[in-house]
């Protein structure tokens, strides 16, 4: 009877030994991802939410290539619907990120909040100065690895459609 439940706790003990490593692998798995998706999202908000009129088909040509699924098809829509106003308006849009933090992570997907200070200049139709705004904003990037890198599957601002996972 010893050597049975003796047999029983070892089993039992080898199964939590188990599970508790895969559980650490997951964590530092989730903890390395957050810092690659953090740096990327970081590098692609400024592209992805900027842009001039002089060269608005590359800007979103250059951040369609940072989306993966629905988002890089809105994008290839936004250069149908919004180039044309842009252009008519000179507008020129600089987003620079002021801050950065992961909201949540697992090893393949990373939610980032992210602080934005954005700069618009533009003309519109019979004015003659341009008008300048700076305002504070923020967006919400969830980032899935893709081959060899993150991409960005959902961007939205806190005010519009944030994911609710």
């Amino acid at each position: 009877m010893a050597v049975a439940l003796l047999g029983l706790l070892a089993a039992v003990l080898a199964v939590l030994v188990a599970v508790g490593h895969l559980r650490l692998r997951d964590l530092r798995d989730s903890e390395s991802a957050s810092a690659e998706a953090l740096a990327a999202a970081r590098t692609y908000a400024p592209d992805m939410l900027s842009y001039d009129y002089r060269t608005i088909d590359a800007d979103l040509a250059r951040a369609r290539g940072y989306a993966t699924g629905d988002l890089a098809e809105h994008y290839r829509e936004l250069t149908r619907v919004l180039a044309p106003t842009v252009r008519r308006q000179q507008t020129v849009q600089q987003a620079v990120v002021a801050a950065a933090a992961v909201e949540s992570a697992t090893p393949d997907r990373v939610q980032v909040l992210l602080f934005m200070n954005m700069g618009t200049t533009k003309v519109f139709p019979g004015e003659k100065q341009p008008q300048k705004q700076v305002v504070q904003n923020r967006a919400r990037f969830v980032l899935v690895r893709g081959e060899g890198h993150w991409l960005v599957s959902e961007l939205s601002t806190l005010i519009g459609n944030a994911p609710t996972s």
